[in-house]
């Protein structure tokens, strides 16, 4: 039994304290001069009449040349007056409506960028916020380093309650990996709410992104680019360059969205992705197997309690750099029952993810 606790836990502590090691090496952009490239923000949306204003009076308040950046919302099928908001907005020079002819996120954002203008192409959501220098800042980083996809930083509103604050945790925790292992040159994950890449790179992988599966248009384009020998893949760090995106208006939607996330996993290639997730679920089910033992035998709370402090152990690291990069020192007061609950939270987004339907909503 000692031997099963080691092997299945003992790799996750590994891995995961050498990610806490590369997100040490991470060092804030600074800003370079001034870029005069042609971009192409592009928003795929469906019933985001409420948010859609928002967003627009972002973009239309950026400090870069208006001349120079293009907006592009696609329209997925929607049943509101999303297309209707978004025509009867006036401040942005460049701003072009078009209706998905397909079904999903992947096919508009396709329809998007088939249609850009642009050298460079900025995806975002409908339900973000960035502040004025955010095309600015993720253009000069651009400009400076030559990177074709830029994977740039995301934060969760803040929501008070225990599942508002366990949800902050979860996505800063994602977001300290997906800065640790881009910093490592081996790239895991991206978030379309905040993704810059060049439309050349888009269209030479454009037959990578496995369109028989409705969204993933962001992970599938990062895995098939970093494929490439010499690819050019990078972490932004930069204030100005967050967004901030609307947390799910309940547990059902968050774990929804969540199954949605994983049911993708399976068509992953990437092995270091995959490593990963064989990993962390291992090491899952052993902690929930320890607990459910002890009950019956005292003597496996023990080993319970010791492989959940060592998974805790660069858990815990990599949120407390991670919050200290974002300003969320405060939420660490909640990491203790974020780590008991977790395990129970990864098997219900697992269930989910298995009866669940692709879609996109």
């Amino acid at each position: 039994m000692i031997w099963f606790f080691i092997i299945a836990v003992l790799p996750y502590f590994i891995i995961f304290l050498l990610i806490y090691r590369n997100l040490l090496k991470i060092r804030t952009f600074k800003e370079e001069g001034i870029s005069l490239i042609k971009v192409s923000v592009v928003i795929a949306c469906r019933n985001e009449e409420k948010n859609l204003p928002f967003l627009l009076n972002d973009l239309s308040s950026q400090d870069y040349d208006p001349d120079l950046y293009e907006v592009i919302i696609v329209d997925d099928n929607s049943s509101d007056s999303t297309s209707g908001v978004a025509s009867g907005f006036n401040q942005i020079k460049f701003l072009r409506i078009l209706a998905n002819p397909g079904r999903g996120k992947k096919s508009a954002i396709r329809t998007g960028i088939y249609a850009a203008s642009g050298e460079l192409i900025i995806t975002t959501d409908a339900d973000c916020r960035m502040g004025k220098r955010w095309i600015s800042i993720i253009s000069e980083f651009y400009n400076a380093s030559g990177n074709e996809m830029i994977i740039a930083p995301v934060k969760l509103e803040d929501k008070p309650g225990f599942s508002g604050r366990f949800r902050e945790l979860e996505f800063l925790s994602l977001q300290g990996i997906t800065a640790a292992t881009a910093q490592a040159n081996n790239p895991v994950m991206c978030n379309g709410a905040n993704l810059a890449f060049t439309k050349n790179a888009y269209l030479r992988h454009s037959g990578n992104l496995h369109n028989e599966i409705l969204s993933g248009d962001d992970i599938f384009l990062l895995h098939s680019l970093k494929k490439e020998p010499n690819s050019k893949i990078a972490w932004l760090s930069s204030v100005e360059g967050t967004v901030t995106t609307c947390q799910s208006d309940s547990l059902s939607s968050f774990l929804k969205q969540r199954a949605r996330w994983l049911s993708k996993a399976g068509s992953y290639n990437d092995r270091f992705t995959r490593l990963l997730s064989i990993v962390t679920f291992v090491t899952i089910l052993a902690i929930i197997f320890f607990l459910i033992s002890g009950i019956f035998n005292h003597k496996f709370l023990v080993i319970f309690l010791v492989s959940l402090i060592i998974k805790s152990i660069p858990d815990y690291l990599i949120l407390s750099e991670t919050t200290l990069r974002y300003n969320k020192r405060n939420l660490l007061k909640w990491f203790l029952p974020s780590q008991i609950v977790y395990p129970f939270y990864v098997i219900a987004v697992t269930i989910r993810s298995l009866i669940q339907r692709n879609k996109w909503e």
